[in-house]
């Protein structure tokens, strides 16, 4: 549904690659699809066509493409995973924080100024956590976000309504880091936290042997109701 296409970096100097998948009609609004470690892969893409098909502009940054191009992984794939942590570990978070900040400007010029909004999963659910702290994005979603009881000094920075799933036996994000993060922001006024329990990391996945149906479901429509109040 969707293609390949180059995005401006905020500097202007240079292009980056993002998926873009446009709905029929004129756009409700945009939402960017953040990426696992995986890359823009077959799921992240699928996403992207799901959110066209309900009427947003819905886009894709490869937010790895200065460290690898092209990155387009499988999860179940234990090589394939390990070459996933290897990119992570070379990404500079806050650099792509800002492309993800000119993905916001590229979005909001598409749609004549309307509403932005951002869903992240794994690394990308932490990356929608800084968005929503560093960015005017109108609304942000994480899903099993990593890491993110280490931004928690940054919430107060928070303006705009923002939603958390956590699987409460996320192998990447321990019970302490819930605690942590229940307790840093369960009285946020604009953030809402839900708990999928006996779920693990990557249960919303839309492909392969991580994904849930029952509970992918479930938040998959929190998230719709979510953008639908806050982006249209």
């Amino acid at each position: 549904m969707g293609e390949m296409k180059p995005v401006k970096t905020l500097s202007g100097d240079t292009e980056f690659p993002c998926y873009i998948a446009k709905p029929n009609g004129p756009a409700k609004a945009a939402i960017i699809v953040i990426q696992e470690i995986f890359g823009v892969n077959a799921g992240i893409k699928a996403k992207c066509d799901h959110w066209a098909k309900a009427g947003y502009l819905a886009i894709a940054p490869d937010l790895f493409w200065r460290v690898n191009a092209d990155t387009d992984l499988d999860a179940d794939v234990p090589e394939e995973f390990q070459t996933a942590l290897d990119l992570m570990n070379k990404f500079d978070q806050d650099q792509g924080i800002r492309d993800i900040e000119a993905t916001i400007h590229f979005a909001r010029n598409s749609v004549n100024g309307g509403k932005v909004g951002c869903v992240g999963y794994c690394l990308g659910g932490r990356l929608a956590f800084m968005t929503a702290a560093r960015t005017d994005i109108n609304a942000s979603v994480a899903y099993y976000g990593v890491g993110i009881d280490s931004l928690l000094r940054e919430s107060h920075a928070i303006a705009h309504d923002m939603m958390l799933h956590i699987p409460t036996t996320d192998g990447f994000v321990p019970a302490d880091a819930q605690a942590a993060m229940h307790e840093g922001l369960d009285d946020h006024p604009k953030i809402t936290l839900y708990d999928y329990e006996g779920l693990d990391h990557g249960f919303a996945a839309e492909f392969g042997n991580r994904r849930d149906e029952t509970a992918a479901s479930l938040a998959d429509s929190r998230t719709e109701e979510f953008f639908k109040a806050h982006l249209e």
